[in-house]
């Protein structure tokens, strides 16, 4: 009977969180919000490179192993990217002391063979961690964790950087390293021959274009967070700059 009773109880434990998660609930105070977490790739972090936000090689760009792909109901169409989050194991036999803190850097597709309630597909808040980050806070056999998580300010080394792509009809700005809450909202661009700011929209993740005719010019960027503040870097990129450069300029602290 206690058996029984047991089973009866661990089945009522997951439920709870289950509803939780799928409401949105916040579950402790400071914050907190319920998720689940799995991980991808191996403890070399290779697979988690070169993902849905834009960035490339993620220890070159300063992320390292610290990242996370989101779930559609947390990526917001690559509007998330760049997002920091501190993640605690919650509540199971599988935990680890302490909690994590990780970038959002990729997209956790959603698989609609499966029921709306699986890992990654809407409305689950679900993180896929580097399996380095998640060995950090729960055992690696656990394969699936419940967790809670919330916002954290993004502490990045050195200035925000701009790497420049495209043609001469065409510029294509991956914005990374970004300090602050880290989910770049909008980018202007100006040209030291310009009359003004002129408006970027989003590619996407982090990857923003414009049109207009800039080579030869020096290059200056003002970039807006989703808390609204904005930063400008006046002249970043020298009036020779190259297509595949990348500059850095002022940060948000």
């Amino acid at each position: 009977m206690a058996g029984e009773r047991s089973i009866v109880l661990a089945m009522v434990m997951a439920l709870c969180f289950c509803t939780a998660s799928s409401t949105n609930t916040t579950t402790t105070n400071g914050g907190w919000s319920a998720a689940h977490a799995t991980f991808y790739g191996d403890m070399s972090g290779n697979e988690t490179m070169y993902g849905a936000c834009g960035y490339e090689n993620l220890f070159d760009q300063g992320y390292g192993l610290e990242t996370t792909a989101l779930s559609t109901a947390l990526f917001n169409d690559g509007k998330t990217c760049g997002a920091c989050y501190e993640i605690k194991c919650y509540s199971t036999q599988w935990c680890r002391r302490g909690s994590i803190h990780v970038t959002a850097t990729n997209f956790c597709p959603p698989n609609y063979s499966k029921p709306h309630d699986n890992w990654c597909n809407p409305p689950q808040q679900h993180f896929d961690l580097s399996q380095s980050m998640f060995r950090r806070i729960a055992i690696y056999r656990a394969g699936i964790i419940p967790v809670v998580y919330r916002r954290i300010p993004c502490v990045k080394i050195g200035g925000m950087m701009f790497e420049i792509k495209g043609n001469p009809y065409w510029i294509l700005v991956l914005v990374y390293n970004v300090g602050g809450v880290g989910d770049v909202t909008d980018v202007k661009i100006k040209g030291s021959s310009s009359s003004g700011w002129i408006q970027m929209s989003r590619n996407w993740g982090q990857n923003w274009q414009t049109d207009a005719h800039l080579v030869g010019q020096s290059l200056s960027f003002q970039v807006t967070t989703s808390d609204g503040k904005m930063v400008e870097s006046d002249n970043v990129a020298p009036a020779t700059w190259n297509f595949g450069g990348v500059y850095e300029g002022n940060n948000f602290h």
